[in-house]
């Protein structure tokens, strides 16, 4: 028979704290479970991808070329974060741009996850997004070389065969950003 200590609920793998909360270097709380490429926590001591550093201030083209590397290799989770970092240091102007990309990788993560009503909402969500900036910015449909219109139609067309029933590998259906 087992003792209480030998029970799963109450063993810990050595690299989570034990009774704390996981803390980042500087302190602040931050989930330390490894995550697959779709960004879904796996257990303690599993083999996961590598994160995304967080705050990192890329030029945009930069931005464009790592996410399209992530969105590539089936990582719109990670893909998300760069374009977060993108969104939160780039110039006000651009906010909006940014934001509506990393909604659309989030998108492709929650559609490649199997949820059909947020993956789909936040795809049509990004798409609207994106298009909002382009008509705003007048002229400027291809910032940093981004097809913006070639994006927003893949990300409804992606929402269309979510919600009609598509199972979606996130690598095999990322956009092309630079078309």
């Amino acid at each position: 028979m087992n003792s209480p200590a030998d029970s799963p609920m109450d063993s810990t793998p050595s690299d989570r704290p034990v009774d704390a909360r996981d803390r980042d270097d500087e302190g602040r709380a931050r989930n330390a479970r490894p995550r697959d490429g779709l960004g879904r926590p796996l257990p303690y001591g599993a083999a996961g991808v590598p994160r995304q550093p967080e705050g990192v201030v890329r030029p945009p083209e930069e931005t464009v070329t790592e996410a399209q590397r992530l969105l590539d290799e089936g990582k719109p989770f990670h893909a998300h974060e760069v374009f977060e970092d993108a969104w939160k240091s780039g110039p006000e102007e651009e906010r909006e741009l940014w934001r509506g990309l990393a909604q659309l990788a989030v998108g492709l993560t929650h559609a490649a996850r199997g949820n059909v009503t947020g993956g789909a909402r936040l795809l049509r969500r990004g798409a609207g997004a994106v298009s909002e900036w382009a008509a705003a910015a007048s002229g400027h449909p291809r910032p940093y070389g981004i097809d913006l219109g070639g994006v927003a139609g893949w990300a409804r067309q992606l929402a269309g065969d979510v919600e009609g029933g598509a199972a979606v590998d996130a690598g095999a259906r990322a956009p092309r950003l630079r078309g």
